[in-house]
């Protein structure tokens, strides 16, 4: 119990130290976000042909911000994060005037599904891909693969998302060229919108699984390979053994132990390449908004949107190190040891 606490404690102080520093950047940068707000309104009004009232104006950005700029920064702070947590109060987006929730409550669903299928698809992928090379070590299938493999692994992601937008929509018009669903749909628990959802989302899907394609299986295939030139291989076979469960229980598990965590972390990857593979494909969700805020200076907005891909980095850190031990029995016996 307590090294799982410990865990947590850590996952929740990193957190917390990454969301503070970021937040000390955002106020102490050259002409910070604060003061390009009151500029921008005090320009509005003059030219309106009114007079700044700057008082109401300085009330404006401290409701769109979520901050005081008159209080230490300490204090904001410690008002910023007790209006996250207690109240999901991120601020005012300043190019829309919508809730940053709100705005990422809507569009976090959309890159959580093309980011989460598009992982687990390529790595189960790449997994089963370099088991079967490692097998056939040696073999013209083993060449091609790692040929094929070292290739597509060198093609940036968002090369092969444009190549697929040129071909597969605009040119052979097999699926659409942006969006979520098809228009005119009823968003909702219905077979034709979720075709729709399918449909708009298979390309982003696809690019995401190019990311890194043929890296992991290259990985995998070197780690079966040494997996399989072990000892205790060669006594299981003595015991008689089926091939089917020496090659899930005894080589399959411990060659996949090394990518494990590195699959948690790559989520924090996946959401990041999403800024540029939701451009290409006009695919409005959390990497949409991203870039969207980063053009219009959108600083509520960007915090926002910084605290959740932190959060999703540190969730998947942590889940991959309270799970590691229920993977190997030898880490957790070791990690509770240390405790």
């Amino acid at each position: 119990m307590n090294y799982y606490l410990r865990r947590l404690w850590q996952a929740v102080f990193t957190l917390v130290v990454v969301i503070a520093l970021t937040f000390v950047l955002y106020r102490m940068m050259p002409g910070g976000p604060i003061e390009q707000m009151e500029q921008r309104m005090i320009d509005e009004a003059i030219g309106s042909g009114q007079d700044p009232d700057l008082q109401y104006i300085r009330r404006m950005v401290e409701i769109r911000t979520g901050i005081d700029p008159n209080k230490p920064m300490y204090i904001e702070f410690y008002e910023y994060m007790r209006d996250i947590i207690l109240y999901q109060d991120f601020g005012e987006s300043i190019n829309s005037g919508d809730p940053v929730f709100d705005i990422l409550f809507y569009a976090m669903p959309w890159s959580i599904f093309v980011s989460v299928y598009g992982l687990l698809i390529g790595f189960t992928a790449n997994i089963v891909l370099g088991a079967v090379m490692a097998y056939y070590e040696g073999s013209r299938f083993d060449s091609g693969s790692t040929i094929v493999a070292v290739v597509l692994n060198s093609i940036p992601y968002y090369v092969g998302a444009v190549i697929m937008l040129a071909f597969l929509s605009f040119q052979w018009e097999l699926f659409p060229t942006g969006g979520r669903y098809w228009a005119g749909t009823e968003p909702g628990f219905s077979i034709e919108f979720a075709l729709g959802v399918l449909h708009h989302g298979a390309l982003p899907i696809m690019s995401t699984i190019l990311i890194g394609f043929g890296g992991t299986a290259l990985s995998m295939r070197g780690n079966c390979i040494r997996v399989m030139g072990s000892n205790y291989l060669r006594v299981a076979r003595l015991r008689g053994l089926s091939d089917s469960r020496i090659a899930t229980r005894y080589v399959g598990r411990n060659a996949i132990l090394p990518l494990y965590t590195g699959f948690m972390i790559g989520l924090a990857g996946i959401f990041g390449s999403s800024i540029i593979m939701e451009q290409i494909f006009t695919y409005p969700g959390v990497g949409w908004y991203t870039f969207d805020a980063l053009n219009q200076r959108d600083y509520p907005l960007l915090m926002g949107i910084l605290i959740f891909f932190s959060t999703v980095t540190v969730i998947g850190v942590l889940i991959a190190d309270l799970t590691y031990g229920l993977i190997d029995p030898r880490a957790s016996s070791n990690d509770r040891e240390g405790f």
